[in-house]
């Protein structure tokens, strides 16, 4: 259950339009603002609610009647392209009255700094949420079928992250856009609430499943090499080559108070994850 509570003088009958909202923290964005009682247009590419960031066509009909806007770039806010395309749908946002945005970022990651800097020129009233590496990156999406497995190749060496749970991003997302000026033209720095390696969380997640699941560290060229072999396109490929040497490079390794600020809380521990994930049978082989 969130925490969140709208204030709701201010956020009476206020409809948020959400991007990704199937990905693994536009879902979360969804559900705390529903739980917070606003209106919700959860926008993806197959959804009710089109969009497509590479078509623009579909941009005005999302925002069309919003009062606020939730921005997740794909498939990464750094990745080439980012800041051209989120700036340029900022601004109509803007044109169309929409003048309150979040957008997603990620923590340590300079390729990034562009698509900031464009909704932060947009004209809007913006917050930029900056966080750490997700929990449910080891839950949901392409690494799942890898820890089912039962072995998670990946080029995080020994590096220690503070890992965050996708929901307490959420419910800062909807603290965002429902506190007025509290968090306007601000960046939010959010992590979790310990440190840990990709090796010990593995190891967490293997003790709370009831099965063996090894970590492999491998270099960030290899593991773009693989990548390039399983058919990913050779920029998106070099792209994310350069996303892993210098994101996880320790850069990362310590907490903030980002989640306690906005939310008056603790953060959730990847305990607490990953005893719900394994009582649900996530990583069941």
């Amino acid at each position: 259950m969130t925490t969140n509570k709208a204030n709701t003088a201010d956020t009476a009958g206020m409809t948020v339009l959400v991007t990704g909202a199937t990905g693994r923290v536009g879902r979360r964005v969804v559900e705390s603002a529903e739980a917070a009682g606003l209106t919700v247009r959860a926008a993806s590419r197959g959804g009710a609610v089109r969009f497509d960031w590479a078509d623009r066509s579909t941009w005005a009909d999302a925002l069309r009647g919003a009062d606020a806007a939730h921005l997740a770039y794909l498939p990464d806010v750094g990745a080439p392209g980012a800041a051209e395309a989120v700036g340029a749908f900022s601004r109509l946002a803007v044109e169309m009255g929409v003048g309150r945005l979040t957008l997603l970022s990620a923590r340590g990651e300079h390729q990034a700094h562009a698509t900031e800097r464009a909704v932060r020129d947009s004209g809007a009233r913006w917050t930029v949420v900056r966080a750490s590496w997700f929990s449910q990156n080891l839950s949901e999406g392409p690494l799942l079928a890898e820890m089912r497995a039962g072995e998670l190749v990946f080029p995080a060496g020994e590096v220690l992250e503070p890992f965050i749970d996708t929901r307490d991003i959420g419910d800062v997302v909807v603290a965002a856009l429902t506190g007025g000026d509290r968090f306007a033209g601000r960046t939010l720095d959010l992590t979790g609430p310990r440190l840990l390696s990709f090796r010990q969380a593995v190891a967490e997640i293997s003790a709370a499943a009831g099965r063996d699941i090894t970590y492999v560290p491998v270099s960030a060229r290899d593991y773009g090499a693989a990548l390039a072999e399983f058919g990913v396109p050779p920029q998106e490929a070099q792209f994310l080559v350069e996303l892993f040497e210098t994101n996880l490079d320790g850069r990362n390794a310590m907490l903030s108070e980002g989640v306690r600020e906005v939310l008056g809380r603790d953060p959730r521990d990847f305990a607490e994850f990953t005893a719900e994930q394994a009582e649900a049978g996530t990583w069941k082989s």
